[in-house]
């Protein structure tokens, strides 16, 4: 049965996109170390990690206040299980569960609540999420999918969700099954790659469970690669290495994630374990090879980012299951290539003395028994072939849509004679085209007057979208002069790393009409080429012809910072318009411009009176920094302490 409601929940809304893109970083932290690492995963972590994220935008407008939501939800039930997802936050599998016992299978987060952990910042935490694309939380993860209803010859309804994927330019779709009388969920994933050339391909269908001190991780494997002690990756045993047995994730002090090396030729499952013998368990066909664990362990700094995540309470784990062995990799994914797989979700029902045994070999070879119940190799390679060939069947409903750079996708390839993909089993109408596509979609239509909307736009309004590649840098070349013309053709170059041709592009906006927006592209330029003097110059001029926009003043008082310009800094924090102000994040500026001004007073006012940063990075430091240089004698407020190692 699949059917819609909704899902009444304390939901902290992201407050809509940054209009200011950021062109030269992905916010991801690099490792190091990684020529310790096996050749294959070397050679896999030597390509496709992206320059930045365009044309993607930061979703970094949320706070920490939650109101009472309704949101839109699609529900599939048999006799045994109920699962729940969420097709406005990234299809996300919100909650599994088993029905004859009323046990949840996942972490269910009590709130939705955004964080500062995702490729665009905002993550939340809870239920399964499917990362595509490259390294970290998907641009979608807070994002909606397309929904439909696929009926199967048999009459069993399938839940197909899908998107287009501007980063690399594929097609993704995740259609979820439950037929009558299975204990297993099944998930079919598949990605279709539209395109003639090669793009770096990833991804992790990453679940949170529940964390508790009776909770053991267990996957067949006896070495692992870790990231425990800091940003470096090294080969260890599993599951014990030292004084601890690393399979109970509520014995690891410090956050660490186990990239496990499984034996080839077993099958590929990982599961969650309580004192019950309950809990998740997650099995898939071979494409999918990597499985991994990550916790945020019992350090304060851990335990503070659980609170953060889930202010009402609850902890959890996560275990993952990949393309490639670590999350480090890309594999290549051939020009007209489509890659599919099948993962199944239950409850692995084993004997609790067993799963918890000292003897590693015993408890995995009874897990993998309990796996096999709950999906054998033979049943999954039948729900594989059913999914298959339903994944082209166009959907008799569509549920919920999502954007329209889909559609806008295939009128481009169409009208500029480029290969598209068949839509007929994830249809992307022209209806879903909205104000994000309008002057694109005009771009590409108007032959008469091309892109008269670009030549009257209002230079106080940043520009609310971006595109990526052909054809659109040929399309706004020929369009009449005008300062957005030349100011998206230098987005398209710095995000491409031609920093020369961004440079003109930009500067030519900038002769036409001086906007805020030309000025921040010339202040990153200068930025990235460690020209942090005119960086701080540039900056403060956008600020001045935008002094409503956070993002950019935030840039400007740390370009000042950067430049040793720190009573620069500290007038940009004095001349904020109130609501920015009020922010955490000019709190946390203000205290270092103070500190570089040595006004130590106002450094310790301003921590003394708490500051909250809605958008504290996973891994930042920031706070625990200033109040340790500050108050040296003092230890760190719990509050302050986000320190993951």
């Amino acid at each position: 049965m699949l059917s819609a409601s909704t899902l009444r929940i304390a939901y902290a809304p992201l407050g809509g996109e940054d209009p200011v893109p950021l062109l030269d970083t992905t916010l991801e932290t690099p490792f190091d170390g990684l020529e310790q690492l096996p050749h294959p995963l070397r050679e896999g972590a030597s390509f496709g990690t992206p320059r930045s994220l365009h044309p993607y935008l930061l979703q970094n407008r949320y706070d920490r206040n939650r109101l009472a939501a309704d949101l839109d939800c699609l529900v599939l039930q048999n006799e045994h299980l109920r699962a729940t997802f969420l097709p406005q936050l990234g299809g996300r599998l919100w909650s599994l569960l088993d029905l004859a016992t009323d046990r949840e299978l996942l972490y269910r987060n009590a709130v939705i609540q955004p964080a500062n952990l995702a490729l665009r910042n905002a993550w939340f935490a809870g239920g399964v999420e499917w990362n595509i694309a490259t390294k970290g939380h998907s641009p979608h993860t807070m994002a909606p999918l397309h929904a439909g209803r696929v009926d199967g010859a048999d009459g069993v309804p399938t839940l197909r969700m899908w998107e287009f994927e501007r980063l690399r330019g594929v097609v993704f779709q995740v259609d979820a099954c439950l037929p009558p009388g299975s204990r297993a969920l099944f998930i079919h994933v598949r990605i279709r790659n539209p395109n003639a050339q090669a793009v770096p391909m990833y991804w992790w269908s990453n679940a949170a469970v529940p964390e508790r001190d009776d909770v053991r991780v267990v996957t067949p494997a006896r070495s692992a690669y870790s990231t425990s002690g800091g940003l470096t990756m090294r080969e260890v045993a599993f599951p014990r290495h030292g004084a601890i047995d690393q399979s109970w994730p509520a014995r690891t002090e410090h956050a660490v994630d186990y990239f496990f090396d499984l034996s080839e030729g077993s099958r590929r499952w990982i599961a969650a374990v309580d004192s019950s013998g309950h809990g998740l368990g997650q099995v898939s066909t071979g494409r999918l090879t990597g499985r991994k664990m990550f916790c945020w362990g019992t350090a304060a700094g851990g335990r503070r980012w659980q609170r953060w995540l889930s202010p009402r309470g609850g902890a959890y784990l996560e275990i993952q299951a990949g393309l490639a062995t670590t999350q480090l990799e890309h594999l290549w994914m051939g020009g007209g290539a489509s890659w599919s797989w099948l993962e199944a979700y239950g409850d692995v029902a084993a004997d609790p003395r067993t799963a918890h045994d000292d003897d590693w070999a015993m408890v995995t070879g009874h897990l993998a028994e309990c796996v096999d119940r709950l999906a054998s190799e033979q049943v999954v390679e039948s729900a594989f072939a059913q999914a298959t060939a339903l994944a082209d069947v166009s959907p008799s409903v569509m549920l919920f849509s999502a954007s329209g750079w889909g559609a806008l996708e295939r009128k481009a390839r169409t009208m500029t004679g480029r290969g598209w993909l068949d839509e007929t089993g994830t249809p992307f109408p022209e209806h879903t085209m909205g104000p994000d596509q309008h002057s694109w979609r005009a771009l590409l239509e108007d032959r008469s007057e091309p892109a008269a909307v670009l030549s009257y736009a209002d230079p106080q309004v940043a520009p609310t979208s971006y595109v990526v590649g052909e054809p659109w840098e040929r399309l706004l070349s020929g369009c009449p002069p005008s300062w957005l013309r030349s100011y998206h053709l230098g987005v398209l170059a710095h995000a491409a790393g031609d920093l020369d041709a961004a440079h003109d592009h930009y500067s030519a906006s900038l002769i036409r009409q001086p906007t805020a927006w030309a000025f921040h592209g010339l202040g990153r330029l200068a930025s990235e080429r460690e020209n942090f003097a005119s960086a701080a110059d540039l900056l403060r001029a956008a600020v001045a012809l935008a002094p409503e926009e956070p993002s950019i003043r935030f840039e400007a008082v740390t370009a000042a910072l950067e430049s040793g310009k720190s009573s620069a800094a500290l007038e940009l924090v004095d001349s904020a318009p109130p609501h920015t102000r009020a922010m955490g994040r000019l709190h946390l500026i203000e205290a270092l411009a103070a500190l570089a001004c040595g006004d130590l007073e106002r450094v310790r006012r301003i921590l003394r009176a708490g500051v909250v940063l809605p958008d504290v990075r996973e891994g930042e430091t920031a706070l625990s920094d200033l109040w340790t240089q500050v108050f040296p004698d003092t230890p760190v407020p719990s509050d302050y302490d986000f320190r993951m190692r």
